[in-house]
């Protein structure tokens, strides 16, 4: 019996139909022209007429697996690429959780979830809109003797985006963004509906591992509540992205937010931090994963100093 190496080729055949998960039988059936009976032989030490077959068959196996992960690689690199724009061409269901730490007099911790399902309408061969929701779920520590610690849902807040649908290098997107007063408690949220202007740029190049815009808000109140407090708030949240191959890249996407109508010194948040992310794939599911950091170097009194934030997000390409 011929060897390479120190095995024979039949140990090799039987190593490479096991790596394939293929019986005797089923290697049989996707050679041709060869009985199953034939490659026991050969396995068990007999002669090597039938490996011309058998090695067709194996280079096609082997041309298959590598299609199947060169694919998968291209699906990566593009999704990777969709989830770090806002108004990108998909449907996705991020779940952000943030955690904030040294939050009130009494120095407690908030928990936001923030569900965020995106799904893009295509109006014309030219445009479409991207509608993103917020559904804030709340978990707020005590404020006060006489404000206890609660739980529950905040205001949604709906934003559509009016964009290319093909853009150029720079993408961008521009609507409304609206508050609806849907808080379950006081604590979380105001009777007051909002209303405001939203926009978002980025920069997506062909072959650059770099992703980076900003996105910006305002919303107002519209005065619907007469007992509820006015407020204007404003909103931008700059990001950075650098890609590697296999899904995985760094980010920073800190939330600046400034509560125009407030004292002078308690208005403005200006956080600084960034994560990491990485997109693998459950079963055929593409799932964008991702951790970071953030520190308020600039805050109101009893704000959060520190923020941590945990996202998974699924996307569902077409």
């Amino acid at each position: 019996m011929k060897t390479i190496g120190a095995k024979t080729i039949g140990e090799r055949v039987r190593e490479r139909r096991i790596q394939l998960k293929l019986s005797q039988p089923q290697l049989a059936k996707q050679v041709g022209g060869i009985t199953y009976q034939a490659i026991q032989q050969l396995e068990a030490g007999g002669g090597t007429k039938h490996l011309v077959p058998i090695a067709k068959a194996d280079d096609a196996s082997t041309n298959k697996v590598d299609d199947e992960t060169e694919s998968q690689e291209a699906q990566t690199e593009k999704l990777q690429r969709e989830t770090q724009n806002p108004v990108a061409n998909l449907i996705s269901v991020p779940f952000q959780n943030n955690t904030n730490f040294n939050y009130g007099p009494d120095r407690g911790v908030q928990d936001i979830l923030n569900i965020q399902p995106v799904i893009p309408i295509s109006l014309t061969n030219d445009w479409n809109v991207i509608t993103r929701t917020i559904v804030p779920l709340i978990s707020m520590p005590s404020l006060g003797p006489r404000v206890g610690a609660v739980s529950g849902l905040g205001d949604v807040q709906f934003n559509a985006f009016l964009s290319p649908a093909v853009p150029d290098a720079w993408i961008w997107g521009v609507g409304p963004i609206f508050q609806l007063p849907t808080h379950t408690s006081a604590s979380l949220g105001n009777d007051n509906l909002g209303l405001g202007p939203t926009a978002v740029a980025v920069h997506l190049e062909k072959g650059s591992p770099w992703v980076f815009g900003a996105l910006a808000n305002n919303v107002w109140s519209v005065g619907t509540s007469p007992t509820a407090p006015a407020y204007s708030n404003g909103l931008l949240q700059p990001f950075l992205n650098y890609n590697f191959e296999g899904g995985l890249y760094l980010t920073s996407s800190p939330v600046v937010t400034m509560n125009w109508l407030a004292t002078a010194g308690q208005q403005l948040t200006l956080p600084a931090g960034g994560g990491v992310g990485k997109i693998f794939h459950l079963g055929k599911l593409p799932v964008n994963t991702q951790l970071s950091a953030y520190y308020n170097t600039v805050r109101p009194d009893y704000a959060a100093d520190w923020q941590v934030r945990v996202q998974v997000q699924f996307m569902f390409p077409k």
